[in-house]
């Protein structure tokens, strides 16, 4: 049944509250600077009006949530410290008698409010920063950063025994007799956590295909796809996705660099010039967070956040990227990647739509091709210049040149404000070390990637408000500024 906060003080909370709590506290400027009870409003349909025992308010289970995140604790640590810890049971708004919240409560609560009320909590905070005035609007940064996933990566024999366990386990909930009989004839508890030999291996892909045979279209769509999964690192085919662990299924292997490899999934966000965080996703580790930028364009369209640019880093430079970002009325501040040699050389003069060469001759004519165009000088100029051979071929008799229509967004892009651009772009690397460092973004704290998302939505919130609370803080130093709810 819903659970509401009752806030009526009385002369013992106050007294101890009043003469305990220190007004200079990081956490009582958040408390005066926003009003969390929106919560209640987008949670009250996840629990009965009138049904079952009164549940614990929900804005005092976010807020302990918001406590966890704040401090990188965990469930366990989060209601201990609101036991005994006077400011945390402030901040939550527990009386002084008032029994906490057990860890149990706090899974429960994330579990029914789930990834996209989580998601509009987050899109509130942001709305009540742009309401305020706190957000530039001028230019959107965008980058990913890696979350390792919370597994141990499995060899290949023990990533077989490792699926078959979670299979057998899924089975057991259906169908308790069926397991226990697969389980007596395709495990062993003595060898799942032995470290395998070579001829061990032959061994677990045999076992591993007659598994799948007898249980391969029986139980359901969901134990179906790890069966077909399992069945893949058998007989990998080209194009699928390689499982690496059972335990965390949507995890995947992905790149911090060409030799750093990294397991779990990417925290892929948009920045304001702020510093203020106003759309965030969470990606599989092995996607490629370029191909994800209209996704995140998209999202912050809904919120109905602008900019004059987009920064990036050159992993989003593409010519879809940038019409997508062109068609958005933004520019598109990203480095370029590629057709270098040429530019060295060669000026494209977009007024002209002409290309020139070092010692001033222009290019005569020009072929449409795909995606580009290909422009070429006059053979008779060629044939007279010094420096033919440093530009053309051996068996060329003049110079051509080939740009692409991704180019020419390129130069569109390229003019007053780009250096300033791609240099304030290293303020999200900023905001993920603070993310990573203190509020603990670096691993996640659940497997899949709906809860990481949460984990990530938490995060930057937390990131905001402290940023929020900071920035109010300098438009009005001598009052505390109060928001009310949406």
């Amino acid at each position: 049944m819903l659970g509401k906060e009752d806030r009526q003080g009385n002369f013992f909370d106050e007294y101890v509250y009043g003469n305990m709590v220190p007004e200079d506290h990081i956490l009582v400027k958040i408390k005066g600077a926003l009003d969390f009870s929106f919560v209640e409003e987008e949670t009250k349909d996840v629990y009965s009006p009138d049904f079952g025992r009164p549940a614990f308010p929900a804005e005092v289970m976010f807020r302990m949530l918001f406590l966890e995140f704040f401090y990188n604790l965990s469930d366990v640590e989060v209601s201990r410290q609101c036991q005994y810890n006077i400011l945390y049971r402030w901040f939550v708004g527990l009386k002084i008698e008032d029994r906490v919240p057990d860890d149990t409560s706090l899974v429960v609560f994330r579990r029914r409010v789930g990834e996209e009320r989580f998601e509009r909590l987050f899109a509130m905070v942001v709305e009540k920063a742009k309401g305020e005035g706190l957000l530039k609007e001028r230019y959107k940064i965008v980058d990913a950063t890696a979350v390792v996933a919370d597994v141990a990566i499995p060899n290949t024999v023990n990533l077989l025994r490792q699926g078959r366990r979670v299979i057998l386990k899924e089975i057991a909930k259906r169908d308790p007799l069926s397991a226990k009989r697969l389980e007596s004839r395709y495990m062993s508890r003595e060898k799942l956590f032995e470290k395998p030999t070579k001829e061990e291996l032959v061994e677990e892909m045999e076992i591993g295909r007659r598994f799948i045979e007898e249980v391969k279209g029986r139980y359901g769509e969901e134990i179906e796809e790890k069966v077909e999964a399992l069945e893949g690192i058998l007989a990998p085919g080209r194009g699928q996705e390689k499982i690496v662990s059972f335990i965390d299924f949507e995890a995947r292997h992905g790149k911090k660099s060409p030799k750093r490899i990294f397991t779990g999934y990417q925290a892929h966000i948009a920045e304001d010039e702020s510093e203020l965080v106003t759309s965030c996703d969470v990606l599989s580790g092995n996607r490629h967070e370029g191909h994800e930028l209209p996704r995140l364009l998209e999202m912050e369209k809904e919120k109905g956040i602008k900019a004059e640019a987009v920064v990036a880093d050159g992993l989003y430079d593409s010519g879809e990227n940038r019409g997508q970002i062109h068609e958005e009325g933004m520019k598109a501040n990203i480095p370029f990647r590629g057709e270098r040699k040429w530019m060295e050389k060669f000026t494209y003069l977009p007024e002209e739509d002409q290309v020139v060469c070092v010692i001033g001759e222009k290019t005569i004519g020009k072929i449409h091709q795909e995606n580009g165009m290909l422009y070429y000088f006059s053979a008779q100029d060629c044939r007279r210049c010094s420096r033919l051979r440093k530009c053309v071929r051996q068996n060329q008799v003049r110079m051509t040149i080939w740009i692409s229509d991704d180019y020419k967004q390129k130069i569109a892009d390229d003019g007053e404000g780009r250096r300033e651009a791609l240099g304030i772009r290293k303020m999200v690397e900023q905001k993920f070390g603070e993310a990573k460092k203190w509020h603990g973004m670096g691993r996640a704290r659940y497997r899949g990637r709906a809860k990481v998302k949460i984990q990530v939505l938490m995060t930057f919130l937390v990131l905001n408000v402290k940023r929020m609370t900071r920035l109010l803080d300098r438009q009005h130093p001598h009052r505390r500024p109060s928001w009310t709810p949406i």
